[in-house]
């Protein structure tokens, strides 16, 4: 169906596309692995006609192919899913999916109820319901991301290029989706899936092709290799640990946030949960389930939300992020492009943005000099990987610019880190980086609390673990009660079999 060879991109004099080779066949689920950076998005962008290749060839269904844009890549058939949203917020999920292909009538009017039954059957086939008529800004990350599937498939795309589809997709809604890939591939449908998930690769993907640093590694059959070997070619080196080791914990050990009553919206259940100094907790549970809300109601920014907190054995109040701020509680937002970062800003910039105090003069005049000094102690503190501290930060990988944000909150001598999906987008390699990242600020007597949709980083990572269900905690696990069984009772049932007892 698809066939790219010796495809080669250059930018002014990098190249950053070595002659990258990628054949896919129709009725098939071809995998594209690498860490970020390793050219998978650039060589998405050349097949979709979205940016042009100095040389190579492409040919689909036999045919010579050379799109002069997007436009024309839809026309033959193409479509793909950014892991970045393509989606108009204030338009409704309806306008999304039609967005620029908008039904009309013969009389040439807008044909509102055909689209609305168009787009309602495309999400069905899904197997999820998502207001169709809501703004796309009132719609969850998850509800966001089947909108931008239902919208490629509303293409009726031959070759469907599937970008992180499930990053921020529970296992439940995750299967759904891989049910209505596999019909596409009955289809004899031609897609093309990149995932950092490696365990997704192994239970929905036919074959693989593996990209490192723009160059073409190599074409595996999934049965040929197994999680090492993938590992292995997309690093070039084996990483033997991915979690680091959890340390243990005594239960005197002294608290630094109690929160004894808390609840999300007026007669809603109520919750109650504790950080120790020095631990790492879980926040687990299904999207929806209140995880996000429950940290965003302690620093006072979740509407509606009410919450009795104590911190050091003193009740405070948060009314407002900057209460939190001020008694050392940091959030690294789940969407750290928009939320967490100014990504046309340097590094310094981002570190510096809410630390001005610090490097203020007598004369008010900010310490340019002291501003650098103490960006590039912190970068080195958390490892950022860059020419300098005045790069900018849209051209760092996603997990340097994970360690920007973080940089930020130590730079500001935090004392409590909110995590939300601490690893969203981030490759293999760059994950362990951050997992060991987050131990080393436990170590240096750091709390943190942790939001995660991915089950192995809830395990791998948490020392206790609180899970939610329906806006309120249903249920604390810990040391080897730990289980992606227990987990996920909890989650789906509210109790286990034994409380239940």
């Amino acid at each position: 169906m698809l066939e790219m060879k010796d495809i080669r991109k250059s930018f002014g004099k990098v190249e950053v596309l070595h002659g990258v080779e990628l054949d896919v066949r129709a009725g098939e689920i071809h995998a594209l692995l690498g860490e970020n950076g390793a050219g998978k998005s650039t060589l998405m962008k050349v097949l979709c006609g979205i940016i042009q290749p100095s040389s190579g060839t492409m040919t689909i269904e036999g045919k010579a192919r050379h799109f002069a844009n997007y436009d024309e890549a839809i026309a033959a058939g193409v479509g793909i899913v950014f892991q970045e949203f393509s989606l108009i917020p204030h338009l409704s999920a309806v306008e999304n999916i039609f967005l620029a292909r908008e039904m009309t009538t013969r009389l040439g009017l807008l044909d509102r109820r055909a689209m609305r039954r168009r787009a309602k059957a495309l999400l069905e086939e899904l197997g999820v319901d998502v207001p169709l008529n809501a703004p796309i800004s009132r719609l969850s990350v998850a509800e966001q991301q089947f909108i931008e599937i239902a919208k490629a498939l509303s293409l009726d795309a031959r070759i469907l290029v599937l970008d992180e589809p499930t990053a921020t997709l529970t296992p439940n809604e995750a299967d759904r989706l891989f049910v209505v890939l596999r019909e596409l591939r009955r289809k004899g449908v031609a897609i093309v899936f990149i995932s950092h998930h490696l365990e997704e690769i192994f239970e929905i993907c036919d074959r693989i092709t593996v990209l490192r640093d723009g160059e073409y590694i190599g074409s595996r059959d999934v049965s040929e290799v197994d999680i090492d070997g993938l590992v292995e070619m997309m690093v070039g080196r084996r990483i033997e640990q991915t979690f680091p080791p959890k340390p243990d914990h005594h239960p005197d050990t002294e608290t630094v946030l109690e929160v004894d009553r808390i609840q999300l919206k007026p007669g809603g259940p109520v919750s109650s949960f504790h950080l120790r100094k020095g631990e790492i907790i879980g926040f687990s549970g299904l999207v929806g389930s209140g995880r996000t809300e429950t940290a965003l109601t302690v620093l006072g920014a979740h509407p509606g939300g009410k919450c009795r907190t104590r911190m050091g054995g003193e009740e405070v109040s948060f009314g407002e992020p900057a209460d939190g701020l001020a008694r050392g509680i940091g959030l690294l937002p789940e969407n750290r492009k928009e939320q967490g970062l100014i990504t046309s800003f340097s590094i310094l910039s981002n570190i510096s943005i809410n630390n001005y105090a610090k490097y203020v003069t007598a004369r008010f005049l900010i310490d340019l000099k002291k501003e650098l000094t103490s960006t590039r102690e912190v970068m080195e503190k958390v490892h950022v990987k860059a020419g300098g501290p005045h790069d900018r930060v849209d051209t760092l990988s996603g997990g340097n610019q994970q360690k920007v944000v973080v940089a930020r909150w130590i730079n500001h001598d935090m004392n409590i880190l909110i995590f939300d999906e601490p690893t969203r987008g981030i490759d293999v390699g760059a994950k362990a980086e951050i997992y060991q990242l987050m131990r080393e600020l436990t170590e240096q007597g750091c709390s943190i609390i942790m939001i995660s949709s991915e089950l192995p980083e809830v395990l791998g990572m948490s020392d206790r673990v609180y899970v939610f269900r329906n806006g309120a905690i249903v249920g604390e696990v810990q040391g080897d009660d730990i289980t992606s069984e227990k987990i996920m009772t909890y989650a789906t049932t509210g109790r286990l079999e034994e409380d239940a007892a």
